[in-house]
């Protein structure tokens, strides 16, 4: 059994420890939070298990860390405090540990990672003999090894494109989907994950990724952005209210320029509520889809559709980029110690798990 340590308890670590107790390889030895008001919950409560696990939240994580943990899913947010996030984890690798996160954007294509980041991680391999694997959902395996599995049944492909495509009153972070990302506010607020070269940052080293491995240069990497108002004013059953003439969605594009085309699509639709932009692309059913659409012969198109905590598709998504992270961990605690990819990490079938029930 893999001691396995869960830091972070938000939206993507209660899914995480539902998923290393389901795991037959993995042991949840320590749950790590920040809110002191969660010190001394079992792990069972703040996941919603059903069931107490016997392990209790701490804040002190050189305590955990000093009972050398073969793995750590690290699980708090790095959207807003990027550097905060890099120390973290570097401290785990330094540790020893096997670390898998969503959490820093720029290392989900390490090789084309800025050295402030991609060198830390590289000491702290060289020093303590962990590994670290950065992966999600979008950006993750929606547009990695999803679309590369799909390509192979092509005998020509023209074009990839990926989706993700939602109804973003479902998702559980009420400041990332009002300032991160601007639903709400007036339509010449500057959204942060809107900015120029920021949407670069976080979906274009999965541009680059999927070049790699279909053998072609990137020439650049270009972007789009429109947004659409609210025509009227909604109430949402998670966010509250929304005002008629702010902003009810985005569409953006991170498009994958090869030989003067956009060939390497990634796609966003997101809106605050389904009456706005009903013209831009709809998921088949609910409130979001991840898509892929392969162009050429045949003309390939899946849609993958997850629910988790009451038929919700955000908790779906983050439940899928959890379960590609800690699947991940056996793989990497068997390798050798290094900065790993998701072409490097195989998306394995679930061995062990079929109609098992962990409580």
């Amino acid at each position: 059994m893999i001691a396995t340590v869960v830091w972070g308890t938000g939206n993507v670590g209660r899914a995480a420890i539902r998923a290393v107790e389901a795991h037959p390889g993995l042991k949840l030895t320590a749950v790590v939070v920040h809110d002191a008001n969660k010190v001394g919950r079992d792990a069972g409560e703040l996941a919603g298990t059903g069931y107490n696990t016997g392990i209790v939240a701490t804040d002190d994580i050189g305590a955990v860390l000093a009972t050398g943990p073969r793995a750590v899913v690290y699980a708090a947010s790095g959207d807003v405090r990027p550097a905060e996030a890099l120390a973290d984890i570097t401290r785990a690798i330094a540790a020893g540990a096997v670390v898998v996160t969503p959490s820093l954007y720029a290392l989900y294509d390490h090789r084309s990672a800025p050295p402030e980041l991609r060198d830390p991680a590289l000491k702290a391999i060289a020093d303590g003999g962990g590994s670290l694997f950065v992966s999600g959902v979008d950006p993750g395996w929606g547009n990695d090894v999803l679309p590369l599995l799909i390509s192979g049944l092509g005998s020509r492909i023209d074009a990839v494109r990926c989706q993700e495509i939602f109804d973003y009153s479902t998702y559980d972070q009420p400041d990332a989907v009002r300032w991160l990302i601007g639903m709400g506010q007036p339509l010449d607020y500057q959204a942060p994950m809107l900015m120029a070269t920021v949407p670069t940052m976080v979906w274009g080293g999965q541009i680059r990724l999927m070049a790699r491995a279909l053998g072609v240069e990137v020439d650049e990497i270009r972007e789009t952005v429109d947004r659409r108002a609210l025509d009227e004013t909604v109430t949402t059953r998670t966010m509250g209210e929304f005002e008629a003439g702010t902003q009810g969605a985005i569409r953006f594009e991170v498009q994958g320029v090869v030989g003067g085309e956009p060939l390497i699509v990634i796609e966003h639709v997101t809106r605050i509520h389904p009456s706005c932009a009903p013209d831009w692309p709809m998921p088949p059913s609910g409130d979001g889809a991840h898509k892929v659409i392969i162009e050429g012969r045949p003309r390939i198109e899946v849609s993958v559709e997850a629910d988790d905590e009451g038929e919700n598709r955000s908790a779906g998504g983050n439940a899928t980029a959890v379960g590609r992270l800690v699947n991940a961990i056996d793989w990497l605690a068997a390798a050798e110690p290094g900065l790993y990819d998701a072409l490097d990490v195989p998306l394995r079938p679930v061995a062990g798990k079929l109609g098992r029930s962990v409580r």
